[in-house]
């Protein structure tokens, strides 16, 4: 059985779910490190995704 936790304090609704939580995300955090593919830099992936937002409201515009 689960410690329910105090809404005030955290975002789970009980220990386990927040162990659960924990666990998955230092696994995410692992892996990126792991990983032997080089990085993107910041401002290329920020210059991506501007154009990429600026297409899709030009498409919405256009109708």
């Amino acid at each position: 059985m689960s410690t329910p936790l105090d809404p005030r304090i955290s975002e789970f609704e009980t220990q386990e779910q927040a162990d659960s939580y924990d666990r998955w995300f230092r696994d995410r955090v692992q892996r990126s490190l792991d990983d032997s593919r080089s990085s993107i830099p910041h401002d290329d992936v920020i210059a991506e995704m501007r154009a990429l937002l600026e297409s899709k409201k030009r498409r919405h515009a256009a109708g």
